[in-house]
């Protein structure tokens, strides 16, 4: 894909690349001003890059792809500015405005995903979602139907996400488990995970980037110029057009008559 980008595309992706590593870099090291700025830089950089990879009109897809991106933006940046009792929640809420954002836009690619193509694979799908809300709802309380809402809709992403292709697919399971670990630090005591906030961001950061690349592909599959058409066989026995039977006619008028006896 790299060769067909444009040299702007190329910064763009380029830059999002230091950000997120700096970003996850900082998260290992425990540096949370850089790892914060450097998260709330990441979206719009990423958004960037996918208006400047995909050919105008845009359709569809990558409009929708570019809401979802904006609302990720905004359950990054908003909560640090909000108070910590209600930090989670302005984050899951605009988080699930994003992953109504990506079902919108992978849906009309329905049905060449697992949900029509392979319908068993929906199982592990289902058992992550069940567990996931199981092993939650003791802790989440009065929460419980939210996270279960929110982990339904994320579900969801992630089934359709296989019908926009391979990587698009790869990047929803990624984001399930990325939004999994979150839920599981949050609502479940005794479950610890070591250097915790990296591994949730470069599983956040590899799912959008996956998903934002597989936008990219399909979009230059669905812009790419159409084959030439072979060049229609003209018939021996064509009827002349307007201009030769002029000329025809003129021919006729101009030859000399031989008088009649």
């Amino acid at each position: 894909m790299g060769r067909t980008l444009s040299w702007v595309a190329r910064i763009w992706v380029a830059v999002f690349v230091v950000v997120a590593l700096v970003q996850v870099g900082a998260e290992w090291v425990g540096a949370e001003g850089v790892a914060q700025v450097t998260q709330w830089a990441l979206m719009p950089v990423l958004a960037g890059a996918l208006v400047a990879a995909t050919r105008w009109p845009r359709g569809h897809l990558v409009t929708w792809t570019l809401v979802a991106l904006g609302f990720s933006w905004l359950g990054d940046l908003v909560p640090s500015f909000v108070a910590d009792d209600a930090a989670f929640l302005v984050m899951v809420g605009f988080f699930l405005l994003a992953q109504v954002a990506f079902v919108v836009a992978f849906a009309p690619d329905a049905r060449r995903s697992v949900l029509h193509r392979r319908p068993v694979l929906l199982l592990p799908y289902a058992a992550v979602l069940v567990g996931m809300v199981g092993v939650c709802a003791n802790g989440a309380g009065s929460l419980a139907i939210p996270v279960a809402v929110y982990g339904g809709c994320l579900t969801a992403m992630a089934v359709l996400s296989t019908g926009v292709g391979r990587m698009a697919g790869v990047g929803g399971a990624v984001f399930l488990i990325s939004d999994g670990l979150i839920a599981l630090d949050e609502f479940v005591p005794s479950f610890h995970l070591p250097q915790h906030d990296f591994w949730v961001m470069v599983t956040y950061v590899a799912a959008q980037a996956l998903i934002a690349a597989a936008v990219v592909l399909r979009n230059m599959q669905q812009r790419r110029a159409p084959e030439p058409t072979a060049r229609p066989v003209v018939s021996r026995h064509a009827m002349p057009d307007n201009v030769v039977l002029m000329v025809r006619a003129a021919r006729t008028l101009s030859r000399p008559r031989v008088p009649v006896r």
